[in-house]
């Protein structure tokens, strides 16, 4: 019997419909060469691109680390400009005022892209590992902190030569959801000088506009409770603390201070942030501008640091004032006197020891010459000598006078002096002073006048003789 094939009926398996679309569509493959832009890099003039941006794209193969390589070839022209270029440094290093630049940057295309590094980044030129400059931050939490981008001059370890190529390979670690790329340009270094003088070539802002900023800044607000009637703006640099030269600043910045062109590009050559440094924002090269109004402020008064703006956009300096000193005549029946403050006295917080009146002040009390010695409110010290009462000596009771004693120190008698009695100090028995009396020691002439004792002496005179016959006695020689 025929069986028909259309009564056959064929059970088909149960083939869930989420199953069928198993195949995973194969991963984009990013272009070979985007369509990216590198932000231009103010220290630097790009004569000729060597490699255009190229993707450092995934490979399925390599799961870990990712590798690619890059060849480019110099003309004999541009070999030439980079080895006229050339400058030796002390230590035998060389530098180059044209260079081989490498750049890497994300693959966006929305717009300039800015240098930045792909993770685990090594590059080798021509076989040789080139050191990736600056010190990549430490860790944060136990991730790997990415080393900020910047561009790579490779010349040392390119082959300045147009009949050898030059190989760059490039390993990194690839991220989910981003692309790198990467590119190769001859570039020319300038110089912070340089960059200024271009700056100047730009032209001087027009006073009216910062006229017209002021203006805007100090109309008076119909919400505000507060109105701002005036402006201070300094003078001086706030990178160097010093008076300003060539008065600049970014067109994005919406104040008025302005900083130094010069030594902010000074700072900027050395390390690139291009960051302001009033207002902490981005302030590129391509927006910094001259102000022709600090410029007919420094030109016109250079003795001043500060200035004050009013409402209209005029100006005016800002001196300090200066503190009247009043020098007092000197008068001599006028006594200086002076208020002090004691800063020792401890304040209270209590309300019962605030309505209390303040202590009094403490002066402070300068004595003049004419005023005496006992003034109120100083303590004083006069030594007083105390005289006892004695009898006046009677002039009958000396037996000769000192006319009749030889002269104790004769020329002549100072050669029969004993060895042993030359050193001997005779005037440490008595007082040198010769206005001191040697024997009692009171303030007189010396010791006492031929007509007998003084006044107010209370040793008689014959002291003083004895004590002369005493020495005769002990060394004769010298009374000879």
């Amino acid at each position: 019997m025929e069986v028909q094939p259309s009564l056959l009926q064929v059970k088909q398996p149960c083939v869930p419909t989420s199953t069928m679309n198993l195949q995973q569509p194969a991963p984009l493959i990013p272009p070979v060469h985007p369509d990216v832009q590198m932000k231009p890099l103010p220290f630097y003039d790009v004569l000729d691109v060597l490699i255009k941006p190229s993707s450092l794209g995934a490979s399925t193969a390599q799961r870990y680390h990712q590798e690619k390589y890059f060849i480019f070839a110099l003309t004999p022209q541009q070999v030439r400009e980079v080895c006229i270029s050339r400058d030796f440094l002390p230590g035998g290093r060389r530098d180059y005022m044209v260079q081989i630049q490498l750049r890497f940057c994300l693959s966006e295309t929305s717009c300039p892209q800015e240098d930045n590094y792909p993770n685990s980044l090594c590059i080798k030129v021509n076989g040789k590992l080139f050191p990736l400059p600056g010190y990549a931050p430490p860790p944060k939490n136990g991730v790997e902190q990415k080393r900020p981008g910047r561009p790579l001059n490779i010349t040392s370890l390119v082959r300045l030569s147009s009949a050898v190529p030059n190989q760059i390979s490039v390993t990194w670690a690839p991220e989910i959801g981003k692309t790198y790329s990467m590119s190769v340009y001859l570039v020319r270094q300038l110089t912070s000088p340089l960059l200024l003088q271009r700056l100047r070539m730009k032209g001087i802002r027009n006073p009216d506009h910062s006229r017209a900023l002021i203006k805007e800044k100090l109309t008076a607000d119909p919400d505000s409770e507060i109105a701002t009637t005036s402006l201070r703006v300094s003078l001086m640099c706030p990178l160097g603390k010093m008076r300003l030269t060539v008065p600049c600043r970014a067109v994005t910045c919406s104040h008025l201070q302005c900083f130094d062109a010069a030594l902010y590009l000074q700072m900027n050559e050395k390390k690139p942030t291009w960051i302001c440094p009033v207002c902490d924002k981005k302030a590129a090269y391509e927006s910094l501008i001259i102000d022709g109004l600090f410029l007919e402020i420094l030109n016109d008064c250079s003795d001043v640091d500060e200035i004050k703006f009013q409402e209209d956009g005029t100006w005016c300096p800002m001196r300090p004032k200066k503190e009247a000193v009043k020098i007092p005549t000197q008068s001599p029946s006028y006594t200086k006197r002076a208020d002090v403050i004691d800063l020792t006295i401890e304040s209270s917080s209590s309300d019962d020891e605030e309505d209390k009146d303040p202590p009094p002040k403490k002066r402070c009390v300068y004595i003049s010459k004419n005023e005496e010695m006992h003034a109120k409110g100083v303590l004083s010290y006069q030594p007083t000598v105390r005289v006892p009462n004695v009898q006046a000596l009677d002039p009958s009771y000396l037996n000769s006078t000192l006319a009749d004693y030889a002269v104790p120190f004769h020329p002549s008698a100072l050669a029969s002096i004993p060895t042993d009695m030359q050193s001997l100090d005779l005037f440490s028995l008595i007082q040198t002073d010769p206005q001191v009396c040697p024997p009692c020691g009171s303030l007189c002439r010396f010791a006492h006048s031929l007509d007998g004792p003084l006044p107010g002496c209370p040793t008689p005179t014959s002291h003083f003789y004895g004590l002369i016959e005493s020495l005769s006695a002990s060394y004769p020689a010298l009374l000879q």
